[in-house]
């Protein structure tokens, strides 16, 4: 078996979910992927987390080995064989290093993009965890925040949290008729209880016309998952 790419930590992940039709979603589906559904329901889905402890193929560099993420992302399926990989695919994923996007837009042909970002962990009370996650665009904050629940749960198996959370590959439209797949290989999460939420997101700068009416709805769910070790193994094509 390859040795992973990339290994880190993920913890606090702030997911923030839209219910959308399949029209929406249809330019960005990889070649020989399919759009996958939770109870007759597409999400789309803008996440917040941070990594730690980031090496890739071993390294470390210094002043990359923690930073935050925020992204854009939908979710699909490829069947092998009789089974199904459920994964997602990005919009655009924003990270604060220049080199993290250069390296992830070079080798792994996503859509990283480099703005000023940062987080907010803070524990007000024993019971209570409230997490921030926060990015510049044209000059103005935009936010994920919530406030959850301290204690982490088990996720319910055949629950909306199940789904959104456990997708193990990631689809890249490469070229035309080229789809690469990549693994991400971590346990189960646990989830908080989320009790509130609220977020702001200049959409249109960000992600254009088509996602603006989308992203301006009430999200259908917010779900903040612990996270854990994570490791990303080599993109292979279809």
């Amino acid at each position: 078996m390859a040795r992973p790419f990339l290994t880190a930590q993920w913890r606090n992940l702030l997911m923030l979910n839209f219910a959308v039709t399949p029209d929406l979603l249809q330019p960005y589906i990889p070649h020989r992927t399919e759009l996958d559904s939770w109870n007759n329901t597409y999400y789309i889905s803008l996440v917040g987390f941070l990594f730690r402890n980031t090496k890739v193929k071993g390294i470390g560099f210094p002043m990359h080995r923690t930073f935050e993420e925020v992204n854009l992302r939908f979710y699909v399926r490829f069947k092998e064989g009789n089974t199904w990989k459920r994964g997602v695919v990005f919009i655009k994923e924003l990270v604060p290093k220049r080199l993290i996007t250069f390296v992830a837009n070079t080798l792994y042909k996503e859509n990283y993009a480099t703005l000023p970002m940062r987080h907010r962990w803070h524990t007000p009370d024993e019971k209570t965890l409230q997490v921030a996650y926060e990015w510049k665009v044209a000059g103005e904050w935009n936010y994920l925040k919530a406030s959850a629940m301290a204690a982490p749960q088990p996720i319910v198996p055949g629950s909306e949290a199940e789904f959104i959370t456990e997708h193990y590959w990631g689809y890249t439209q490469s070229g035309p008729m080229l789809t690469s797949v990549y693994e991400v290989k971590h346990p189960q999460w646990r989830v908080h209880t989320v009790l509130d939420y609220d977020y702001h997101c200049n959409t249109q700068a960000l992600y254009g016309p088509a996602f603006a009416a989308a992203l301006a709805q009430k999200p259908v769910s917010a779900l903040l998952a612990e996270g854990s070790d994570i490791s990303v193994h080599p993109k292979l094509r279809l």
